[in-house]
């Protein structure tokens, strides 16, 4: 996925349907207090370091309640950031900015939390010339968003989803081969016959299991829940044939020894599925 703003993608819609959750009917509290012409200035902070991503996201929210609205990006995507720095100036309705305030936080500390995971990842691989994988754990409809928040802590977008590459895992492989007993050799040669613009991805899970492979070679091999000696085993027996991918149990803590095994790359669900959101706050300016 090209590495730009995707406001193009959907993504009004889903600002609307976050609103539409958040405002239902009206914002009764704000009705209630807030004169309708009243105007105001307001900020967003950090309170975590960390990296940003989805200003633009937070921005498109406080549009779409106030079209005058005036807002400031000061800290723009991949920029890091310590406690206390200004994200965003906004100036205008006040309604438009109570209404929206928790709507657009929500989107940025998400967004913002899986940015810095990923930087985490992609610093410590970084002397191993490994890349940092996502995969399609992500929150349904937020995939578009969480793949480029991915993109500026530096990590790269695994497949979209289930149209544009063929991978081939252990389930469509035990369906496959109950089917007249056919091999995996088979299996990607159908693949590759009905799809030839698609790069293949095998799974496998076991170093022994790469040996038909290397017959008729995918594009790519997912060496699932392996131990970091048994990559490196399968990374000598492709080298120069089929790419590598690494995923399954991959930590902070155990990434160095996969890493120095010598994939091209490693896949980790952590980054997008169970990332703490960044903290951050709006503060009135009086």
């Amino acid at each position: 996925m090209d590495k730009t703003w995707p406001l193009d993608k959907g993504i009004d819609e889903i600002i609307v349907r976050a609103l539409e959750e958040d405002l239902g009917p009206g914002d009764v509290t704000t009705q209630s207090l807030v004169p309708a012409n009243q105007q105001a200035e307001a900020r967003i902070i950090a309170r975590d370091a960390g990296m940003v991503s989805g200003t633009k996201l937070a921005a498109a929210v406080f549009r779409h309640l106030d079209p005058n609205i005036t807002i400031k990006i000061v800290s723009a995507d991949e920029q890091r950031v310590e406690p206390g720095t200004v994200l965003l100036w906004i100036k205008g309705a006040a309604r438009a900015i109570l209404s929206g305030e928790r709507t657009a936080l929500n989107f940025l500390q998400h967004l913002s939390g899986i940015t810095t995971e990923t930087a985490r990842y992609v610093e410590r691989v970084k002397p191993y010339g490994v890349r940092i994988l996502d995969t399609r754990k992500t929150v349904p409809t937020l995939r578009t968003l969480e793949k480029y928040a991915v993109q500026c802590g530096g990590g790269h977008n695994h497949r979209m989803g289930l149209y544009d590459r063929v991978m081939i895992k252990d389930n469509h492989q035990a369906f496959w081969s109950a089917l007249d007993n056919r091999t995996i050799t088979d299996a990607v040669r159908a693949a590759r016959k009905r799809y030839p613009d698609l790069e293949i991805e095998v799974e496998i899970d076991r170093p022994d299991q790469l040996d038909p492979l290397l017959e008729d070679p995918p594009e790519w091999v997912l060496l699932d829940n392996m131990t970091p000696d048994a990559v490196h085993e399968c990374v000598a027996r492709c080298r120069d044939r089929i790419k590598v991918e690494v995923s399954g149990g991959i930590t902070l803590e155990n990434i160095d020894a996969y890493a120095a095994a010598g994939p091209d790359a490693i896949s980790v669900g952590a980054i997008t599925h169970s990332v703490r959101a960044l903290d951050m706050a709006l503060e009135w300016m009086v």
